[in-house]
């Protein structure tokens, strides 16, 4: 199955920068997609739910003069995410908005509903699901979306438990359409690992939060540039569903990371502070494990450079060692 056309244009890099709850703004999106990786947000992240109109309008128009002042470089399309579940009352009003500015790309996730699917493919938008697992990902597919973003263990946020490949693997045995790959990807190096893997594109989010352009609190900018992968704890206290958060925002917040209690997934609670008094993405602070890679607060443009190059890199040295096994066999 070939790649829809919105996903076959010219990019930097094969990268969609991942919905980041209040991280994710107009200016982190725009500066994603003027460095040439698609950017996207959250829905719920423009509040009121009328400011969502306001924030498309926005980056509608920049990218247009973006593009149109600079013919030559690769201007990313750009996608907002739904939070497909009962708990979000906005979801109909926010889908209607995608629909009336003709979004280019929506992101679902924490539910798979074919009216959703069927009302951003009346104007030609495509929709891709979120997944942790192979059931999931056959269930999303089976009611019309488009491609998949595979979220592994490792991912920042809400994230599943299972390895990359495992997961790529049994994906790939019956989807050969879209399918991203989510989970410690924050150096060039690993986007072309996904590639490899079987992932037609990466999927990165922590890396962009310690950027100028993110609406994240400088704390939280250090304390990724400060961390490692030990430092990741996995947890669904704070929202319901399980997810990798920073260990020192935890214990900032006056909780032991060690000695979690579980929550009632029955009771997700996104961006209103779940079973604590500390607001869960505004206080606890969400990472992926690939955080270590993080060494500094660049603005996007000369991130997505940096990624480029390693990329580019790790591409040369994969051909030698191509060329190597081929004059040994």
């Amino acid at each position: 199955m070939p790649l829809p056309e919105i996903l076959t244009r010219p990019l930097a890099l094969p990268v969609v920068g991942s919905p980041l709850f209040i991280v994710s703004g107009p200016e982190l999106v725009i500066a994603q997609c003027e460095a040439g990786v698609i950017g996207s947000f959250p829905a719920l992240n423009a509040r009121p739910q009328e400011v969502l109109h306001d924030w498309l309008d926005r980056i509608t128009e920049e990218l247009a003069k973006f593009a149109a002042d600079n013919p030559d470089k690769p201007v990313a399309p750009y996608a907002v995410n739904q939070i497909v579940h009962r708990s979000n009352d906005r979801l109909d009003a926010d889908v209607q908005a995608c629909v009336d500015h003709e979004v280019p790309i929506v992101i679902t996730s924490l539910g798979a509903r074919a009216d959703v699917y069927d009302a951003i493919h009346s104007y030609g938008g495509i929709v891709l699901h979120d997944v942790i697992n192979n059931d999931f990902a056959h269930k999303a597919i089976d009611k019309g979306a488009d491609g998949l973003i595979a979220v592994a263990a490792g991912a920042g946020g809400h994230a599943g438990t299972q390895s990359p490949f495992a997961l790529l693997q049994e994906i790939r045995e019956w989807f050969d359409g879209p399918l991203l790959l989510s989970g410690s990807i924050a150096h060039g190096r690993n986007i072309l690992a996904a590639q490899a893997a079987g992932a037609d594109m990466a999927y990165i989010g922590s890396a962009f939060i310690a950027t100028e352009e993110a609406n994240a609190a400088q704390g939280y900018k250090q304390m990724l540039v400060d961390s490692q992968a030990g430092d990741i704890v996995y947890s669904n206290l704070f929202t319901g569903v399980h997810g990798n958060y920073l260990r020192g925002s935890i214990i900032n917040a006056g909780l032991d990371p060690v000695a979690l209690p579980e929550s009632d997934p029955s009771k997700m609670n996104f961006g209103s502070g779940g079973n604590t008094k500390s607001k869960a993405w505004k206080d606890i602070w969400g990472s992926g494990q690939g955080v270590g890679v993080i060494k500094d607060v660049p603005p996007v443009a000369d991130l997505v450079a940096r990624m480029r190059r390693e990329y580019d890199e790790a591409r040369e040295r994969l051909q030698g060692l191509t060329q190597q096994a081929e004059l040994v066999g």
